[in-house]
């Protein structure tokens, strides 16, 4: 199984799982230490992901939780263009992935601030044009699956079968994105987005069976509510939760895991890595 993908003409191998850490330049992302608006927060959270031992920096400047406010592009752009102008300035080695949606950010942001990835929530069914951008921009492309939108998601999720589900949604992208020349493809399965609790670890319990696809998986539940929901805490409390997952997530073959914690996250993954099996 291949696990290189190349970012800006550099292979990286996925084969060893790294760590990437979210910065938010939103104002009401759900966890509420993460959301950073001034230079200085910006410039300080970006620092410490890489001092951490944070090998990719995942920025974003919209936020997807459960009823999040719908903002306009162009606002979207201002917010990140704030933030990659001190990441790039500080930092202008680091990978960088934008969590967008919309195909206008993304070619923005890889033309104007040469951005490494495209982390798309939606695998393009919330803006038409961004598999073709995203081919022709010919980066690596992480798809998500999500039931309805970040205002619906969480409504009434319901699925007849939900592995089998989210495996034919993924298959159909990936051919989709096959037919248009995407070579780097990433999976999430989309913890907490559409997804009821029991979703959620249901997904978790068979993690492994994505490896079919032959393609790097990625992993997000930092803090996420099917931690704090099922141990009855605050996204403030869930760190220790968060670890347990991030193990049993990199135990399972993810091969990012997107955190907000990076150092407990990198502990995590050096002690895995010490293990035999």
């Amino acid at each position: 199984m291949n696990k290189l993908i190349n970012v800006n003409g550099k292979l990286i191998d996925l084969s060893i799982p790294r760590v990437m850490g979210i910065l938010n330049v939103t104002p009401d992302s759900f966890y509420s230490k993460s959301r950073m608006q001034t230079e200085e927060d910006i410039a300080a959270r970006a620092k410490q992901i890489l001092e951490e031992g944070g090998e990719m920096i995942d920025i974003g400047a919209y936020s997807s939780r459960p009823g999040a406010e719908h903002i306009t592009a162009k606002e979207e752009i201002e917010r990140l263009r704030t933030g990659l102008e001190i990441i790039r300035r500080n930092h202008p080695d680091a990978i960088i992935s934008v969590d967008t949606f919309r195909a206008k950010v993304a070619e923005f942001c890889v033309k104007e601030y040469q951005v490494d990835i495209i982390n798309d929530i939606a695998a393009g069914e919330m803006d038409p044009d961004m598999f073709d951008t995203v081919a022709r921009l010919n980066v690596p492309y992480i798809i998500m699956h999500m039931q309805g939108t970040p205002q619906s998601m969480q409504q009434s999720p319901h699925y007849d079968n939900l592995v089998k589900e989210v495996f034919l949604y993924f298959a159909e992208k990936v051919q989709q994105l096959r037919n248009l020349g995407v070579k780097d493809i990433i999976l999430d399965p989309g913890f907490g987005f559409g997804k009821t609790v029991e979703h959620n670890y249901e997904l978790m319990a068979h993690l492994e069976d994505f490896r079919i696809f032959e393609l790097p998986l990625l992993v997000g539940v930092s803090r996420k509510s099917m931690i704090t929901r099922l141990l009855n805490i605050s996204p403030a409390e869930a760190l220790n939760g968060t670890t347990v997952l991030n193990t049993i997530s990199l135990m399972k073959g993810a091969d990012i895991i997107r955190v907000h914690d990076v150092k407990e996250a990198v502990e995590a993954k050096k002690i895995v890595l010490s293990l035999e099996f």
